[in-house]
């Protein structure tokens, strides 16, 4: 088994897949890539299976040491990547010798980046997934020094300096996708068509979920009983501020349950940042 070392870690980093299917009866989160859009492309690239595990990188890219030789391919948030401090592309395969040095500067556009290698990163894998959790992993992020597991490629690819065509609306676009959730109905008819007339800004955003500004508009008394709830689901607490989960979300809340985005509404959500304004579309 060959590796790559961590020799700075970024802002935030964690080995990622599809998910951790089967478990949140037992309170275990779905995890895995928050965009998966990207993430599959990056597989894609490589001619990887989709559920390969992937590294994705928020705000600011790692510096990593290859230990050996392989393949990489670099999608998502443009973190202006570099080998042995010299630039390269995105969406295309490079061929990586033992002892290159892959490094990260200023963040272009987006949020989210993702590395996948050949044949994904062999890491930890507990409970049917390789994807980083707290308490579920031994590590949620990258460290320092911290060494992941890859396969040695048995040869390098053909590299034929092709880009792979990047659908770049799902990064420009404000609008997010979604369903209307369980207690949508219970909302007024003006709080209805608010939800879907107005801009929101986003005020934090985590593996867990984002929070968007308080509206005093959406303020209401609604009381429930604590139910289920999934990656994508958007709460509205009762002073009127919207909670979007994402992939690290807990399995049960006691918000209304007011939009559901869609796995594309999400991939989208998880390219935006602090600040950045967006809008709901009902699908």
């Amino acid at each position: 088994m060959s590796s790559i070392q961590v020799i700075k870690p970024g802002f935030f980093d964690s080995i990622q897949d599809l998910g951790r299917f089967g478990f949140r009866d037992l309170g275990v989160p779905l995890s895995g890539v928050l965009d998966s859009y990207s993430s599959k492309l990056a597989n894609a690239i490589l001619n990887n299976d989709a559920f390969c595990a992937v590294l994705e990188m928020a705000l600011k890219g790692p510096t990593l040491l290859f230990q050996n030789d392989t393949v990489i391919a670099i999608t998502g948030a443009n973190l202006s990547p570099k080998l042995n401090e010299a630039p390269i592309n995105m969406q295309t395969k490079i061929n990586v010798n033992a002892g290159d040095v892959l490094s990260f500067g200023a963040l272009k556009s987006g949020c989210r980046a993702y590395l996948a290698v050949d044949n994904g990163f062999k890491t930890e894998y507990v409970l049917g997934s390789f994807s980083y959790y707290k308490g579920i992993t031994n590590f949620y992020k990258l460290e320092k020094g911290l060494f992941l597991e890859i396969e040695k490629s048995k040869s390098s690819h053909k590299l034929d300096n092709a880009h792979v065509k990047i659908d770049k609306e799902h990064f420009s676009t404000e609008i997010i996708e979604a369903f209307k959730g369980p207690e949508f109905n219970l909302l007024s008819k003006n709080q209805q068509n608010y939800l879907f007339k107005n801009k929101f800004k986003i005020e934090l955003n985590s593996r867990m979920g984002y929070q968007i500004e308080t509206t005093i508009a959406l303020s209401h008394e609604i009381e429930m009983l604590t139910s289920s709830v999934m990656p994508g689901t958007v709460q509205l607490t009762q002073s009127g501020k919207l909670i979007v989960l994402m992939k690290d979300c807990q399995t049960t809340g006691g918000y209304p349950r007011v939009l559901q985005l869609t796995e594309k509404g999400i991939a989208a959500f998880a390219q935006k940042n602090t600040f950045q304004k967006i809008y709901f579309k009902i699908k």
